[in-house]
């Protein structure tokens, strides 16, 4: 009950609870993030929140703030990559111009050696997002990579598809994690083992396709089936990478990495803050809690 109000919550108050899975508003929280996991031998893909742009004038703003944080990150030496949303660059209204802007983006990105995530977004978007992969995809196949979401019923076919396309040289790198948005029952899963067995499915075809899995996970069992995989296919540790949310589950990415896994962490930031952590509340109600204690407990 508490979830569902948090939109209508002050933003003070959520910003009690946000602040521990967001780098900060500006660019310069999001640098001191990545250094310090940097530091910790641990890579970042650093998010500008925003998504859903309706104004060209707005999504050219953000483009031009993607392009400046691609130049910081290249001045500071960070070790990261970066993840962006179609549909804050005209995914659904203009499809063309949210080609050429990304490409801008990914251009500048490339030049700089860094790699972009085009993000899956709801159902809404996903076959539009695919068809902007694979036009970015023919020309920058070293520097841009896909999300796909187990909860989706499609999603071993979309691995399928992307198998048919991907390079030897360059395979499709593609971001597994189970989704966020809430979606139909005809074309998603909703008992959390089905979501979790299809996670399992979605990895074993892109392995057996021999693409690249970034392994996005917090739960322990996905983890320790994942790692099951990636032994039996024989993969070694620059063959893949695990990848977890910013302030979410420390101890279990900090084993991964003793362990000699490769890790990922995502680090959002912007002015957006509000509308990423609203979404992130509602799916995962149990964090509703920390702003509970964040209230009423003084430590």
């Amino acid at each position: 009950m508490i979830s569902k109000l948090v939109p209508h919550l002050p933003e003070q108050l959520v910003w009690i609870i946000s602040k521990k899975y967001i780098a900060g508003k500006d660019l310069d929280d999001a640098i001191h993030v990545v250094k310090e996991l940097n530091n910790q031998q641990i890579e970042a893909t650093i998010d500008v929140l925003g998504e859903s742009i309706n104004e060209r004038e707005q999504a050219t703003k953000y483009c031009e703030q993607y392009l400046f944080t691609i130049e910081q990150a290249a001045n500071h030496h960070l070790k990261t990559s970066f993840s962006l949303k179609p549909s804050m660059f005209g995914l659904l209204w203009d499809f063309n111009f949210c080609v050429k802007t990304v490409k801008t983006i990914i251009e500048l990105a490339a030049k700089h050696q860094y790699f972009v995530r085009i993000d899956m977004e709801d159902s809404a978007c996903t076959d539009s997002e695919l068809r902007l992969f694979e036009i970015l995809y023919k020309d920058y196949s070293a520097h841009v990579g896909i999300v796909i979401q187990s909860y989706l019923k499609r999603s071993v076919y979309d691995i399928r598809w992307l198998s048919s396309i991907s390079s030897v040289d360059n395979p499709v790198n593609i971001r597994l994690c189970k989704g966020i948005y809430i979606e139909p029952e005809n074309i998603a899963f909703k008992r959390e083992s089905e979501v979790h067995k299809n996670f399992l499915d979605c990895l074993n075809l892109i392995l057996q396709k021999k693409m690249f899995p970034a392994i996005a996970t917090h739960h322990h069992e996905l983890i320790r089936e994942s790692k099951k995989l990636l032994s039996r296919f024989g993969k070694r540790r620059e063959e893949y990478e695990f990848q977890m949310l910013y302030g979410v589950t420390p101890r279990r990415r900090e084993e991964l990495v003793n362990e000699g896994h490769r890790m990922r962490i995502y680090v959002p930031y912007g002015e957006q803050w509000f509308e990423y952590s609203s979404r992130r509340l509602q799916e995962n109600p149990k964090m509703v809690s920390a702003i509970v204690e964040g209230i009423f407990i003084r430590k």
